[in-house]
């Protein structure tokens, strides 16, 4: 198992590679789209996932799937940010958290994200497998109603369900707090695991709540 963290300004984008098949894991900012299609080119990538509907994350979903004909796979709960991020509103509670969601909603204000079609709707359980990776999808909302995680050995994807910006900590930004709680108490839960964020450097897993 190979795992090639991308790094798109302050967004991760992942390469997961087994046995000569790839996935890739969220696509950044318009911005690096030829920098996220260079390193995929290095790699029979058969398949997008994204970790939820955010436009830092899916802004590129379009252009790669076109690229490299492969199709996106989301989780259908997020199918209403696409093209509107504001269909999901978020919230935020301290200081670092605030600064963030405002400069997130000025971004969904003034970003454009190429409208796209999800080929594959995602669940909790699924395996990933017939693309070549073995990876477990594991939902994990709260951010997003429709944020999704990948359990692939012995790491976990976690999108947004919990962030590195400044410090590893759960969701700074949410559209659901009970429900962002519970997903990072349930990645806890999960063990020793190495945690591979959206935003920020991988660290091992932890009592998050």
């Amino acid at each position: 198992m190979e795992i090639h963290r991308i790094v798109c300004g302050n967004v991760n984008c992942y390469i997961v590679a087994e046995n000569g098949n790839a996935i890739l894991i969220d696509t950044g900012r318009k911005k690096y789209r030829e920098k996220v299609l260079k390193q995929c080119r290095k790699f029979s990538v058969n398949l997008i996932v994204l970790t939820h509907g955010h436009l830092d994350h899916c802004q590129n979903a379009a252009y790669l799937a076109d690229a490299l004909s492969v199709p996106i796979a989301m989780h259908e709960k997020d199918r209403n940010l696409i093209p509107d991020n504001r269909m999901q509103l978020l919230s935020a509670k301290t200081f670092l958290g605030k600064i963030v969601l405002s400069v997130s909603l000025q971004s969904f204000e003034k970003d454009v994200l190429d409208v796209f079609e999800p080929t594959v709707y995602l669940k909790d359980g699924d395996n990933l497998s017939a693309y070549g990776v073995d990876a477990r999808v594991v939902e994990m909302p709260g951010h997003t109603n429709g944020s999704i995680g990948l359990k692939i050995g012995d790491g976990l994807f976690v999108g947004d369900a919990l962030m590195n910006m400044f410090f590893p900590t759960v969701a700074m930004l949410y559209m659901d707090e009970k429900m962002m709680k519970q997903s990072a108490r349930q990645i806890s839960g999960m063990g020793k695991l190495k945690i591979y964020f959206g935003h920020g450097k991988p660290v091992n897993n932890r009592t998050w709540i």
